[in-house]
């Protein structure tokens, strides 16, 4: 079985912004800001709600049977609907077992709701057991099936009360977690032009969930302890191999104990 982990990084949808609201000749720093304040009249909160979420990128740790790799899809340029689609193309070559840190509630449906918008098909990921009877069972939309694992909710008991962040998570088991970066830098970043700087961030928190997964995996049975220091040294391999200076930095972070 493959493995990926998944994360993806967001910016305001200022296009989606003009147009809920009317807006005309403002930059789209002055549009966010009228979002979000919106936002915040209407629920208190300042959290954009999923629609209005514009993808910059997505990037995974692909574990196979022969090698880890960890990037961001596409590149700098790519547009939102490529790194769309090249997600869900990993999907219908490998159907691969998904990992996430709080991705069905809200890494998938934003994918959901952005796919619409450039009509990216998805037939591997929208199956249900339809085409594939082993989909009936384990599928990648239905909470308590185990083809997409959401780790913050697993880990929770699917209760919300129990829920805690990834850094949170990362921190209490000796993990890098953010490291001079967090979620709300990334939009400040976007409009400096900082957008390799956003992708790298994003591969460390895949890196970050990748650990936690394997933990989760000793402590459920499926690693033995042997497989577990084994999985752990292949991820400082890729590390020590790595020539991205955000790599180094989560190596250093990561001393063996």
């Amino acid at each position: 079985m493959n493995t990926l982990v998944f994360d993806l990084e967001t910016v305001p949808d200022t296009d989606l912004g003009r147009r809920l609201y009317g807006l005309r000749d403002l930059s789209d720093e002055h549009v966010a800001q009228i979002m979000v304040t919106k936002r915040r009249q209407e629920t208190g909160s300042e959290f954009l709600s999923h629609e209005q979420q514009r993808i910059v990128a997505i990037s995974v740790v692909m574990r196979s049977r022969e090698s880890l790799k960890v990037w961001s899809l596409g590149d700098a340029s790519s547009s939102e609907k490529h790194l769309i689609e090249r997600f869900f193309d990993g999907l219908e070559k490998y159907t691969p077992e998904l990992v996430s840190w709080n991705g069905a509630g809200f890494d998938l449906p934003v994918l959901h709701y952005r796919s619409l918008l450039h009509s990216v098909q998805a037939a591997r990921y929208w199956e249900l057991g339809e085409s594939d009877q082993s989909f009936r069972y384990s599928n990648y939309l239905s909470r308590f099936h185990w083809r997409h694992m959401d780790l913050m909710d697993i880990l929770s008991g699917f209760q919300g009360r129990g829920r805690a962040s990834l850094q949170d998570i990362a921190s209490l088991l000796g993990f890098p977690g953010k490291l001079g970066m967090n979620g709300a830098d990334v939009w400040p970043a976007y409009l400096q032009g900082g957008l390799q700087r956003i992708r790298d961030y994003c591969e460390t928190d895949v890196l970050n969930t990748y650990l936690i997964y394997l933990r989760f995996e000793l402590v459920r049975g499926h690693l033995s302890a042997e497989q577990h220091v084994h999985e752990l040294a292949r991820v400082r391999k890729f590390l020590a191999e790595a020539g991205a200076a955000h790599f180094k930095e989560f190596a250093a972070a990561w001393p063996e104990t």
